[in-house]
């Protein structure tokens, strides 16, 4: 990270914004206070990195903004302090800025530099932040940062010969990834836009769902035509002393599979899983270390995947609020990269693409590749050398299907209306259900309200880019 920020090759791609929403009568002081306490709380946000005779070393960095802004636009607010730049050297390397859009409406968008930051580390903030809003007071951290970097540099280096051992066969510089409609060779930060969908896989035995959603993509990228798919996946090297503290607390390493073309989803995930258990025994040792030749780059392949489970949103009292846990950096470290937040709603998934278009359309491509990966999770036992397009379900058709069950209708035209069917409130929720579980797919009620055919539940579905907000 440190390299390419250097280069002048990372754009906005280590930007990791978080925004959370209150409706209610916010005391605005309180939660500013509350800003200044996670500050000092984690020492880590006012730091910055520094060039000791050619190395990257952590040192004392300005303190991070709080700054309070009256907006209207909050989605162009957003937009701007997500891609304003960091000074590495000198931070600070995150930022608080407490928009009010209303007078009980107010937004808190906090943006900080992967160097300090990762995933659960959002996790950690809001919930000191709710905690310090609240007036409660925290036990002090059982383990700074430093101490831990110092630790992990012990583990490394006792790990090491192994994880050459473990590296060496497996580690070869990826070539061109095949992905229809994206330039598969470029690796690099490039501007991006994001397609999400919401997925419901079924439950496979013997495996997480994050290895069933792994062996869903290197599917994809095998049936794209990609012999030996290979993916960059971010790996916790958090552990239980840090529980609580923000930090950067992740390592990224390459899982590689080679499949058989009468292998299944299934099988791939269980070939996954094993492989994964093995790599687990050295997450915490860079890639760089254990083997030579690998480039600086934003990503170590031209796929890279990032999954975490979101936990339970914490409360500020007297408030309602929603976290946008996956808010977009308008960036991408690859050529596509998957977030994937596991949620009680069903698996959300964030798909980054690099695109120069000012156009909100999700291009033909991206949407097949989203519809691809989609019907591949959700048949676990198909081969992984299966015939997309053949085990791509009939949308209008499979919908037709269930809405003749739930009317009790033998015949239901295209165009025909839900409500002149006799259907009703109920009837929408037990189609919802339905679709749900079986394809795989959410629609509102609004749909149904707006346009009760089946044509337009099918272009509804068809078009569906679902806000990530309160994920």
């Amino acid at each position: 990270m440190w390299i390419t920020e250097r280069m002048g090759r990372a754009g906005s791609a280590y930007h990791m914004p978080l925004v959370i929403r209150f409706d209610g009568p916010l005391d605005a002081t309180a939660l500013l206070l509350a800003c200044e306490a996670v500050i000092r709380r984690h020492p880590v946000l006012s730091s910055a990195i520094a060039e000791n005779d050619g190395l990257p070393v952590e040192v004392a960095g300005a303190r991070p903004e709080v700054r309070i802004r009256v907006t209207e636009d909050l989605t162009e607010l957003i937009r701007a302090e997500t891609l304003r730049p960091f000074d590495v050297e000198r931070g600070p390397l995150a930022r608080f800025t407490l928009a009010r859009l209303a007078p009980e409406r107010y937004a808190l968008i906090v943006v900080a530099h992967h160097l300090v930051f990762d995933g659960e580390s959002k996790d950690v903030l809001v919930r000191d932040l709710a905690a310090f809003y609240n007036g409660r007071t925290l036990p002090r951290l059982a383990t700074a940062y430093h101490q831990f970097a110092a630790d992990e540099r012990t583990r490394v280096t006792a790990d090491l010969a192994e994880a050459r051992a473990y590296w060496g066969p497996r580690w070869r510089e990826p070539g061109e990834t095949r992905l229809p409609g994206l330039p598969g060779g470029r690796r690099g930060a490039a501007p991006a836009r994001a397609h999400t969908f919401l997925a419901h896989p079924p439950e496979v035995p013997g495996v997480s769902r994050f290895e069933l959603f792994l062996a869903a993509v290197h599917t994809l990228l095998y049936m794209y035509g990609n012999a030996t798919p290979c993916c960059a996946i971010d790996l916790s090297t958090r552990t239980p002393a840090v529980r609580d503290n923000i930090g950067l607390f992740v390592n990224e390493l390459p899982i590689s599979s080679r499949p058989s073309p009468e292998l299944t989803v299934a099988g791939l995930a269980r070939r996954l899983h094993t492989e994964l258990r093995e790599m687990y025994r050295f997450r915490a040792v860079p890639l760089a270390r254990a083997v030579r030749g690998v480039r600086p780059r934003t990503a170590l392949a031209a796929v890279s995947v990032s999954y975490r489970k979101r936990r339970e949103e914490p409360e500020f009292t007297g408030l309602a609020t929603t976290v946008d846990w996956a808010a977009f950096n308008h960036s991408v470290r690859s050529v596509l990269h998957f977030q994937a937040v596991d949620t009680p709603d069903g698996l959300l998934v964030i798909m980054q693409y690099g695109s120069d278009s000012g156009s909100p359309e999700v291009p033909p491509e991206v949407a097949r590749t989203a519809e691809d990966l989609l019907v591949i999770m959700n048949n676990p036992d198909m081969s992984v050398s299966a015939d997309l397009s053949a085990a791509a379900p009939d949308l209008a058709g499979a919908i037709r299907e269930i809405w003749q069950e739930v009317l009790g209708i033998d015949e239901i035209g295209d165009d025909e209306d839900l409500f002149d069917l006799g259907g009703h409130s109920l009837t929408i929720t037990q189609i919802i259900a339905r679709m749900r579980k079986r394809l795989g797919v959410e629609v509102s009620l609004d749909v149904f309200f707006d346009t009760p055919t089946i044509t337009g539940v099918v272009a509804a579905v068809l078009d569906a880019e679902p806000a990530v907000s309160g994920t």
